[in-house]
């Protein structure tokens, strides 16, 4: 029987590609590998470059701990790229293409995102936060007590990066000539992934607003620093382009905060926004906040525009004509592609990715003929040897909606036997699952438990009139669909139904938190990150003075009944028999605090049921389970696999 894979080699053994950048004249490939190391704190990554078809792969820069965001310059001599190497913090290098010594151009305290060479070569564009308290850089006064807080606005912090106040993402040029860098812009709130126009006179950049909840575009004049924002101030933007002519700006966002993107053109002459889609059936690809870039569109021509995008879950390009504004699937994937890099001379895009079968990859889509390629497969020989789990999709109807599901087996199946089953229940509410490889699922899968997950109403990636169904519902019509997923996943004669658990972090910690106050089904619950007490979340979370109003129709004082109604808590009574519970929360968790899973705990323990709470120090609720501590995040695999095989 094969062996299945284990917390420690999904943490120490598989290594992950990402950020694929393909060189002007199409023959060379960048990626960032990045791993963990069993004796060091944190993980590495380093740049390596390889052909175009991903032959003859070798480490391009890999001084320092942590090496990323490689980026040609416009004719292809010179490459930039991120490092830590040095005395402190993260610095800009810019070295030659075929190689040599690396030259520094910035150097920050903080982390560096977004590289964008402008279009002469001459500058590098990013951003990088900037205190008005401490314009220099200079940090704390490490002789001093710390500097008291005082707080006025009511985004002064953010998961995954802390207390805030003032300090927002600036952006900030480097000259290539080394001459130095500066702030280009000051403002009050966040700015992400400057784009050159091809003038080289403007960037164009997201605004995030109210920690990222809400955003608009922003045009940043290059000489002078003066920012144009464009949409509605409660509106969101996820993905942009500029058009070839740089006359016009497509974007991805709406007018509101809904979950879903529509497209939507600016142009720069008339000042005009006009709305392209009316109800987008994929979401565009803007990435993850804090931890994964968007992909971007890419211009075709000055009518069509290829747009990396997910439906059901799944990665696919689809293109889109502004003209007729029909969109086409040109080639869709079972797997989660991210980022994305494209050569106009071949008409090839780069993507990394991952599928159920295996991660660390690397392909190439060509659009005429379509067709998928894996170049770079860095875990190919280990997953030969140490398979993920096996798997197969259905669908269930309820309610005059679709809900697709996923199944996880172990190594080894047999379908003779009779296996324990988790249901994994996704966050958001408006995120999604999707035939991508994920840590929890395959750690449980090795463990010998076949895994259930799905997309219930309210999920991501299936158009706008999907995803609002669980606004004013949590717990409602999504709490349904998952039990009706649940029966109908155990109708398969391998699937012991006496022996279920569930698992969920974040939203999928409130459901969880909600299935064990109303059903007792199952007999084992790990609850990952949970909202509990929308009350208290309201007033702790960074989003939760907008999110909760947002999903729940009003403010607490509001509408206090329909609060309490929601809560989860509210029937995790005395007189209610609960499974053995598992509660697993970061210490710096600033989405859903850390109070949430306090609260939780206390009302299990005191009325007496089987409980235990784990705390990840400096854990915030994004670098948990995906890119803090390599050995916290193997200790969590294994909590959650060893509770399932303790109960069930």
């Amino acid at each position: 029987m094969p062996k299945g894979l284990t917390p420690h080699s999904i943490i120490y053994d598989l290594v992950t590609a990402g950020d694929p950048q393909i060189s002007p004249d199409g023959t060379t490939l960048l990626f960032t590998k990045s791993w963990a190391e069993p004796d060091e704190a944190n993980s590495r990554s380093a740049v390596w470059i390889a052909n175009a078809d991903g032959s003859n792969q070798r480490l391009l820069a890999g001084e320092g701990k942590r090496s990323s965001q490689a980026r040609w310059s416009p004719d292809g001599a010179r490459i930039a790229f991120v490092s830590d190497r040095g005395d402190r913090g993260n610095a800009i290098f810019v070295m030659p293409a075929g190689g040599g010594e690396a030259t520094e151009l910035a150097r920050h305290r903080g982390g560096i995102n977004g590289l964008s060479w402008s279009p002469d070569g001459v500058t590098l564009a990013y951003t990088s936060v900037f205190d008005p308290d401490d314009p220099e850089d200079q940090g704390p006064d490490k002789d001093a007590a710390p500097p008291i807080r005082v707080v006025r606005r009511i985004d002064y912090k953010q998961d995954n990066r802390g207390f805030l106040n003032d300090v927002r993402q600036q952006i900030w040029l480097a000259n290539t000539d080394g001459s130095g860098a500066r702030t280009l812009t000051s403002e009050s709130f966040d700015f992400e992934f400057p784009q050159w126009s091809p003038d080289g006179s403007t960037l164009a950049a997201k605004i995030l607003l109210r920690n990222g909840m809400e955003g608009q575009l922003g045009l940043v004049d290059v000489a002078t620093g003066t920012v144009s924002r464009i949409g509605p101030e409660h509106g969101t933007v996820g993905v942009f382009a500029w058009s070839p002519d740089g006359n016009a700006i497509l974007f991805g966002g709406d007018t509101e905060q809904t979950w879903q993107y529509d497209l939507f053109l600016y142009d720069l002459a008339s000042k005009t926004i006009e709305r392209l889609t009316g109800d987008l059936q994929v979401q565009p690809d803007a990435g993850f906040a804090t931890v994964s870039p968007p992909s971007q569109p890419v211009w075709l021509d000055g009518e069509t525009v290829l747009l990396p995008a997910f439906r059901g879950g799944a990665s696919g390009l689809y293109r889109f004509d502004i003209e007729t504004r029909a969109l086409h699937p040109v080639q869709t994937s079972d797997a989660v592609f991210s980022g994305s890099s494209f050569d106009r001379q071949s008409g090839t895009i780069y993507q990394a990715g991952s599928s159920l079968d295996g991660t660390g990859q690397i392909v190439r889509t060509t659009l005429d003929p379509p067709s998928t390629t894996v170049i770079v497969d860095l875990n190919a020989d280990f997953l030969q040897k140490t398979p993920p789990a096996g798997w197969e999709t259905f669908q269930i109807e309820r309610n005059g909606c679709q809900i697709d599901a996923w199944v996880l087996k172990p190594p080894g199946f047999d379908p003779a036997k009779r296996y324990p089953m988790v249901l994994d229940i996704h966050g958001g509410p408006n995120s999604w699952y999707g035939p991508g490889f994920t840590p929890v699922p395959q750690a449980l899968a090795g463990a010998g438990f076949v895994v259930v997950y799905s997309n219930p109403r309210g999920s991501g990636s299936y158009g706008r009139a999907f995803t609002q169904q669980v606004r004013n519902d949590w717990g409602g019509e999504d709490y349904l669909d998952l039990m009706a997923v649940v029966d109908k996943a155990i109708e398969f004669p391998w699937i012991d139904e006496n022996r279920l658990g569930v698992y969920g972090y974040s939203y999928g910690g409130f459901m969880s938190s909600w299935i064990i106050g109303h059903t007792s089904r199952f007999k084992a619950a790990v609850i990952g990150a949970p909202v509990v007490d929308l009350v208290s979340f309201y007033g702790t979370a960074d989003i939760g003075y907008f999110f909760g109003p947002l999903q729940m129709g009003a403010k607490p004082d509001e509408n206090p009944e329909e609060f309490r109604f929601r809560s989860p808590l509210t029937y995790l009574t005395s007189d209610r028999s609960t499974p053995p519970v598992l509660i697993l929360h970061g210490e710096a968790d600033d989405r859903v605090p850390i109070s949430q899973g306090e609260q939780l705990f206390t009302t299990l323990q005191q009325n007496g049921a089987e409980v235990e709470f784990v705390r990840y120090p400096n854990g915030s609720h994004a670098s948990v389970t995906r890119t803090g501590y390599p050995a916290h995040r193997r200790d969590y695999l294994e909590r959650v696999a060893g509770w399932m095989e303790q109960w069930l």
